[in-house]
């Protein structure tokens, strides 16, 4: 872990080394983003969105405002590309081909996250290669995040090769473990909470996700940690998305049954199916700001 202090340092020094803001089209590293430009103008930041391509459209529409405020393309990186040199082409996503060439149309789960790790955490790591980063991570000062994992009671090292295991340390997350790219949090060290980021973004113009008024966090649209409101609104505002997600989510559960298991359910004990037909609508509860992924959710 690094200060600002030291990133400071090494620039003044001219050492040969990078200075990354990750934004995932959440509030807070959106928030990240802008307050590095507006305090620390001299730095030559690279901005960059691991893209899994399955984000809602809002993410993107908010990603396009974060480049026009500031004044710079942030950098897309997706895993066909960077981990398996298949060019983008229409309907052909990142997420499919792991999916379903690499994982054998095995769905990602809370018990079972590769989508993190292979569709965020792997391609970033290959996007800085050998070369020495620093990583600016938006996690607040009122924040008391440990890893990625939300069961804290995992006692398994991280390691390099799976960097989305818990780790026995309690630390921020970060989005790397390789020696080479090296955490900084501005928001911890400047002692800024959850709302110093909404100030932020409002002062700014940029505002908040459009998402965030019927989802709590960003991340892919088919996100196993949904709430059930968030499913219904997911159907409220992209019946066509909710199809998609109910789509694989049949695809595993007919694979399941021909193999004598259980059904396989995005919502644990509900399939969207059950949800779609729900007459009451499931109010969403701020959540925990441990569970989940971090590097998806900030």
């Amino acid at each position: 872990m690094a200060t600002m202090q030291d990133v400071l340092q090494s620039y003044r020094n001219k050492e040969d080394i990078r200075y990354v803001v990750s934004v995932s089209g959440g509030k807070d590293s959106a928030a990240l983003a802008v307050y590095m430009k507006l305090k620390y103008p001299e730095l030559p930041f690279e901005y960059v969105f691991c893209d899994t391509e399955c984000e809602l459209p809002e993410t993107y529409d908010y990603l396009a405002k974060m480049e026009a405020l500031l004044g710079c393309k942030v950098k897309r990186i997706t895993a066909k590309s960077y981990l398996l040199n298949i060019a983008d082409k229409p309907n052909r996503n990142s997420f499919d081909i792991f999916l379903n060439e690499l994982y054998g149309g095995f769905l990602p789960s809370p018990r079972s996250r590769w989508c993190t790790s292979t569709l965020k955490i792997k391609p970033f790591e290959k996007y800085i290669g050998d070369s020495f980063a620093y990583s600016f991570i938006g996690i607040r000062g009122d924040e008391n995040r440990e890893g990625y994992i939300p069961k804290k009671t995992h006692i398994i090292t991280a390691t390099n090769d799976d960097p989305t295991v818990d780790s026995p340390r309690k630390k921020p997350p970060v989005i790397s473990h390789k020696s080479n790219i090296i955490p900084v949090y501005p928001f911890k060290e400047d002692g800024l909470v959850l709302e110093d980021i909404k100030e932020l973004l409002e002062d700014s113009g940029l505002g908040l996700p459009k998402y965030y008024e019927w989802r709590s966090r960003s991340g892919c649209y088919f996100c196993f940690y949904q709430q059930i409101g968030e499913w219904q609104g997911l159907l409220e505002n992209h019946p066509d998305l909710f199809q998609r997600a109910k789509k694989y989510e049949n695809a595993e559960s007919q694979d399941r049954v021909q193999k004598g298991k259980n059904n396989f359910t995005w919502v644990e004990g509900k399939s969207l199916e059950e949800i779609a037909k729900l007459i009451v609508r499931y109010e969403i509860a701020d959540m925990d700001e441990t569970e989940g992924c971090a590097i998806c959710h900030l």
